[in-house]
């Protein structure tokens, strides 16, 4: 078996197999077959050296990634025992069902997600009055998620009972810190836990009962992280706590495609993972099974104008290939006619639509190419909009599965009139009062005033009898008989084929296959609990491929994907790299991107932009990348005219000589003081006009005060 499984591998990936003691960092450049070396040395930790599939965690980003490994390490073991092979997030909630007890929170805790904090939100701008125009729903996120980024405000949810949390709103010095007191409060009466949450309760958990922290270590004698040029903080501190008993710490990687410090993302982790930790050994898989020699040489050209990185270019495996194409047009009407163009060739010679992918930088780019699509009868899917979890109708039932199993309130809000039952915001109020006083849930609070005058003359009662029906039953049932079941007796179905809604019947049929795809693969251990938590834990559902169409696509989208045929298009200045950009760090990110769109690609590589007018009324040079990229590895259609070339390397050298006398001194989290607004702290940066976006004590609203600005650093730090 284990010479079957080596035989497989080239010499570099045999290294990452078969070194399994210590600390080991894989620089895995693209479409060197990383996930095989990881899914090997699983198998090479079972089959050869006899450790038990309990004993060995590998995590990585995505459900879709993690399904994947599961299932290659299944057909490299024989046996359906993966042990831990799961995401950051998945992994989190498995110790906490374990050992959340020891922070008097139940084990069956809910796991929200954004669409809930979304609810909770909703709930909470009522009761307190806040306009959302003015503070919107992300903001209030971000700056949730912010302070939940210091770990004490776990003494808040621990050491405080829901009356003092609402004081603590109450008393807040600003709406951001009065919505987030509430906020918490909210999440603690229905022991809800978001994302956030699922890390920093284990990290507390680590940090203060040392016993549970050494049996996990214990536990776990083979850590293996993926994608770990994406880890954050808290990421970064979990693998490195959890490996610090056998000290088996086995991180894969790419710093050239790390293209996530928007979300906390720090490349020096895998850069410095030789500085932290003795002894590391670096193994570089360069190796490309992916892309042509063309496609590679103006990858690694791109690549290489980047200082922060490990310096290694990938090598094919394939043959040449044609050339990398690069197209500049006078418009981007223009650009669509060529990508089209480009299209029909490739149909011609017999290539399929959906072999072909086009990416960009932001959405709207797609524009005019969606216009000239449907003008010439190409077909395509546009990878964008509501991911499928978040849809209305997906989430609504999803709350009434919810609320049969845990009864939260976040639920009842949601469902309990839908389809319409007349409750109203007045009963609404009432029940949120009753409850209030009571210290019960809503659910209870109806239950408790049902014959009441006012709820009577609803149809609350068939709701209530509906839920309580199944509450008694739904242990016994196979959760794909409960959901048709509900849908049916609840009336929800009927609403929806009555209005003639059929995209979202067919999503309700799509949902109802994901239940039956776990109910198979989950056996006799399979659970409503178990499949609520699960979803929560999807950030989207894989779209299945469907007729023969164009992928449209941002290139974060794209990460991890490879498409045959690939078409990057917007290149301009403003564009790619984005006009936000304004560092050398977040120029070098831009660079990692274009990179990562480069090499999605397996037979052939297309780049193109066009002429016009930015929205901040910038003309729309040719991008840096373009130049970036030597032009030997790139076959222009049409050469550019010099007078073009000299003001784009003009306008680009201006740019990056700002990037080096940045006025930015200040990071968001500060308190600052300013000569005539007073004490502030600063929410967010706006990189857009380069200043501050600043909530002042004594103003209501937020004010954007530009970086040059002389303001001082107080010494209280929110």
């Amino acid at each position: 078996m284990v010479e079957n499984i080596l035989d497989t591998l080239n010499e570099e990936q045999i290294e990452a197999v078969t070194t399994t003691e210590g600390y080991i960092r894989v620089i895995a450049g693209a479409g060197s077959g990383k996930t095989k070396a990881l899914t090997h040395r699983f198998a090479y930790l079972v089959n050869e050296l006899g450790i038990a599939t309990s004993s060995i965690l590998c995590v990585t980003f995505t459900n879709k990634a993690a399904n994947e490994m599961k299932k290659r390490i299944r057909n490299l073991i024989g046996d359906n025992d993966t042990g831990y092979v799961s995401t950051f997030h998945g992994f989190c909630v498995t110790i906490l069902r374990e050992d959340i007890h020891v922070l008097h929170y139940p084990k069956n805790f809910i796991v929200i997600d954004t669409e809930d904090a979304n609810s909770i939100l909703q709930t909470i701008y009522q009761d307190m009055g806040i306009n959302s125009r003015n503070f919107t729903f992300d903001m209030a996120k971000n700056s949730i998620s912010f302070r939940k980024s210091n770990m004490n405000y776990l003494e808040n949810i621990l050491s405080l009972d829901n009356n003092e949390l609402k004081e603590k709103c109450l008393n807040a010095r600003t709406i951001e810190e009065g919505i987030f007191y509430r906020y918490i409060c909210e999440q603690k009466k229905c022991y809800a836990l978001d994302f956030d949450d699922l890390m920093n309760f284990v990290l507390y958990i680590f940090t203060k009962f040392e016993e549970i922290r050494l049996k996990w270590q214990k536990r776990l004698e083979y850590v293996m992280v993926d994608e770990f040029q994406d880890v954050s903080i808290a990421q970064y501190n979990f693998a490195t706590i959890l490996s610090g008993y056998h000290n088996n710490l086995f991180i894969v990687g790419d710093p050239d495609q790390t293209i996530y410090s928007w979300r906390g993302s720090k490349v020096e982790f895998i850069l410095n993972f030789d500085k932290e930790f003795p002894k590391v050994k670096t193994i570089i898989l360069n190796k490309n099974y992916r892309s042509t020699p063309n496609i590679l040489n103006a990858s690694n050209s791109l690549i290489r104008k980047n200082k922060n990185r490990i310096d290694k270019d990938l090598v094919p495996v394939k043959d040449m290939g044609i050339p990398v194409l690069f197209n500049h047009a006078k418009t981007t009407k223009l650009e669509a006619k060529w990508i089209v163009k480009q299209i029909r060739l490739l149909l011609e010679s017999g290539k399929k639509l959906k072999a072909i992918a086009i990416l960009y930088r932001s959405h709207f780019v797609s524009r005019s190419l969606e216009e000239e699509f449907i003008k010439e009868n190409i077909k395509y899917i546009l990878y964008s909009g509501i991911e499928f979890y978040k849809r209305k109708e997906i989430k609504d039932v999803l709350c009434y599965l919810r609320i049969i199993a845990y009864a939260d309130d976040i639920s009842f809000i949601r469902v309990i009139n839908v389809p319409k039952r007349n409750i109203g915001d007045k009963r609404i109020t009432f029940l949120k009062e009753y409850a209030e006083n009571k210290n019960y849930s809503l659910y209870d609070a109806l239950k408790y005033n049902i014959e009441v005058d006012l709820i009577s003359k609803t149809k609350a009662k068939e709701f209530l009898n509906l839920i309580e029906k199944y509450k008694a039953i739904y242990n016994e049932m196979k959760i794909s008989d409960l959901i048709t079941s509900i849908l049916n007796d609840s009336g929800y179905e009927a609403m929806l084929r009555v209005s003639g809604e059929q995209d979202r019947l067919d999503n309700l049929a799509e949902l109802k296959q994901s239940i039956f795809d776990y109910e198979k693969n989950s056996g006799e251990e399979s659970t409503l609990e178990g499949y609520l938590e699960k979803i929560a834990l999807f950030t989207n559902l894989d779209q299945k491929e469907r007729s023969d169409s164009v992928k449209m696509m941002t290139i974060h989208t794209a990460k991890g994907l490879e498409f045959p045929y690939v078409f990057v298009c917007g290149l301009n200045e403003g564009i790619f790299p984005s006009k936000h950009v304004n560092t050398i760090d977040k120029l070098e990110e831009e660079r990692r991107l274009a990179y990562v769109a480069y090499t999605r690609a397996e037979n052939a590589l297309f780049l193109s932009d066009a002429e016009g007018i930015n929205y901040d009324g910038s003309f729309r040079y040719p991008s840096r990348f373009i130049f970036n990229t030597e032009k030997a590895f790139l076959n222009y259609e049409t050469e550019l005219e010099e007078s073009l070339v000299e003001e784009a390397q003009l306008f680009i050298e201006q740019n990056e000589k700002r990037f080096n006398c940045n006025d930015m001194l200040f990071s968001v989290g500060d308190i600052i003081e300013h000569k005539v607004f007073g004490k502030g702290e600063i929410l967010e940066l706006n990189e857009n006009s380069s200043s501050y976006v600043i909530k002042f004590e004594k103003m209501e609203t937020t004010r954007n005060i530009s970086f040059k600005t002389k303001l001082e650093l107080s010494n209280l730090k929110s």
